[in-house]
């Protein structure tokens, strides 16, 4: 396989956040309208309630089993064919289903009922998020497909596609119907599932139609020149085993392997199912919390999530698409099962190398939105939501202490990504009672904290629980490198400059908050230009990187 895999995660990040930004300004914009014009509460229904039972559908059903089938394709690959791989991936639809019903019932009899003129419209957007789940995993096999033979941009066409008609058709009834603003939401949310599972297929369909003509070619004894799009689609693709869309059908494929799943790759999967409940819930935990008990009123349950969202923008713009990429790229560049002493020193220095400058990326991102946030809350959302949204102050606090949260968020998701990437079973079996632990008192602070200090009990509870991962994740990571002499946690230390460049920022915004909005929005551009600045004169190796490997992105 001639595939660049570093430089395809690389090109993956870098489009992700592209795409991220763009996706994320119509989401807030879409919920900003909400806010203003419909209500908090119909908001809190949609985004807290609604997008929590896909996001643990989604999740409980796919994680484990794509995880393990990336780390079985790059490191088992003669024990564990393509056949077994695709069979495994089909194994998310019956899953989901079987899901569906318990989780259905508890979302419409369990948790905190809602308002009887939501009533109607709540439990037909249930079964639809429900329904859409399924539909969107037809395509898991595809999905799959494309990520392991890094068809990078399908992934980011098809993720904006999908989010441009659920978008447009939400839009398109709630203008005609205010009113009708949940079931506006169940219905794009079943046309986004449609757009993946056409889009994935359909891709497919005319991708093999093409490669079967252009293997046809190649073998020719004077083979025509390829064109360009041709060279870039199709050119080491040699290991590509798909013949027929059928392929990517259960049962289908041809099986060297004889057994139709492969026992190690069942195994592992059910490692990660164990790690996958327990990190759902510390990533949704605040929303389980709220939706089981009556602690916040939908109306504040839409507040935190705003603020949430607009607290976790750079989360999600930035630091999950890194962190997809850079799982992918270590489970593609480093063994579970062999020490790394015994593994190709060219790739475990790579991978060092790789590991330190992500730490140094995230950690500044997270300091500066640390730094900033706590002078800027208040006017960003202000501009958001308007003058009644803000009143009390408590959406300013809750953002100022998030902006804590976004820093350890930052640095836990690469050093734990890591660790899940190069973990062996038995570790990740060993980790998951831990992190049992670190779910259970996760939840037991959220109901204290949010009894002592309120919502942003919450943002306190997800501190405590982020830094005792960071902890343990770092530990692994110092103890695997130690023996080389190598340590790539270095990267979580800024420098000097960078550093004291961020402190005199922070101290002069919050010195001019006072003044008027142009004024303290004129400061803050110039003191973030002043920290960039400081930053690339730091690392001025890495800004070179990001250069070269933007300029090759522009040429692609």
């Amino acid at each position: 396989m001639a595939r660049n895999v570093l430089e395809s995660s690389l090109l993956g990040a870098g489009f992700s956040i592209i795409f991220q930004i763009l996706c994320r300004i119509l989401t807030f914009g879409i919920n900003a309208y909400i806010v203003r014009h419909v209500g908090r509460e119909v908001l809190g229904i949609m985004n807290v309630r609604l997008l929590l039972l896909e996001s643990t559908l989604l999740f409980l059903s796919r994680e484990a089993i794509n995880r393990a089938a990336l780390s079985a394709n790059a490191q088992q690959g003669d024990r564990c064919s393509w056949a077994q791989l695709i069979n495994q991936m089909w194994l998310t639809v019956p899953i989901c289903a079987v899901l569906c019903a318990p989780c259905l019932y508890i979302w419409l009899n369990w948790l905190s009922a809602v308002d009887a003129i939501y009533a109607s419209q709540y439990e037909f957007a249930c079964y639809a998020v429900a329904l859409s789940c399924v539909l969107e995993l037809l395509a898991e096999s595809a999905v799959f497909v494309a990520q392991v033979f890094c068809f990078v941009k399908l992934k980011i066409l098809l993720n904006t596609l999908h989010i441009l008609v659920r978008s447009v058709i939400f839009l398109w009834i709630v203008t005609s119907d205010r009113s009708a603003a949940i079931n506006a939401f169940a219905v794009a949310q079943l046309s986004s599932a449609v757009t993946i599972v056409l889009g994935q297929y359909g891709f497919f369909y005319f991708y093999l139609k093409g490669f079967k003509d252009f293997v046809a070619q190649q073998t020719r004894k004077k083979p025509p020149a390829a064109k360009a799009w041709q060279v870039s689609l199709y050119e080491h693709m040699d290991d590509f085993p798909f013949k027929q869309l059928n392929d990517f059908l259960p049962g289908v494929m041809f099986n060297p392997n004889g057994k139709h799943f492969n026992r190690e790759l069942q195994t592992l999967t059910l490692s990660f199912v164990k790690q996958g409940v327990l990190k759902q819930i510390l990533t949704e935990g605040e929303k389980y919390v709220m939706s089981v008990s009556p602690v916040l009123s939908f109306g504040e349950q839409a507040t935190y999530d705003v603020v949430n969202n607009l607290g976790s923008m750079a989360a999600r713009f930035i630091f999950r698409p890194i962190e997809d990429s850079s799982y992918f790229y270590f489970t593609q560049t480093l063994s579970r099962d062999i020490k790394l002493a015994k593994q190709p020193q060219e790739r475990v220095r790579q991978a060092s190398s790789v590991l330190n400058n992500l730490l140094l990326g995230v950690s500044s991102i997270g300091l500066i939105a640390f730094t900033f946030g706590q002078s800027y809350s208040y006017p960003v959302l202000l501009l958001y939501g308007g003058p009644d949204f803000v009143a009390g102050g408590l959406p300013q606090s809750l953002l100022q202490w998030h902006c804590l949260a976004i820093y350890l968020l930052a640095v836990n998701g690469i050093s734990e990504g890591y660790m899940f990437a190069t973990n062996t079973s038995r570790d990740i079996d060993k980790y998951n009672y831990l992190m049992a632990i670190f779910s259970i008192s996760f939840l037991v602070l959220s109901y204290i904290l949010t009894g002592i200090f309120g919502p942003v009990g919450f943002i306190f509870a997800n501190c405590i629980n982020m830094m005792g991962r960071i902890l343990y994740s770092t530990y692994y990571i110092r103890a695997q490198y130690r023996p080389l002499s190598l340590d790539p946690l270095l990267g979580l230390w800024p420098g000097k400059l960078f550093g004291g460049t961020l402190f005199l920022a922070g101290i002069v915004c919050y010195w001019y908050q006072s003044s008027g909005l142009a004024t303290h929005l004129g400061v803050g551009v110039l003191a973030g230009l002043a920290c960039l600045l400081s930053w690339a004169l730091a690392h001025r190796d890495l800004v070179r990187l990001a250069w070269r490997y933007g300029r090759r992105i522009k040429i692609e």
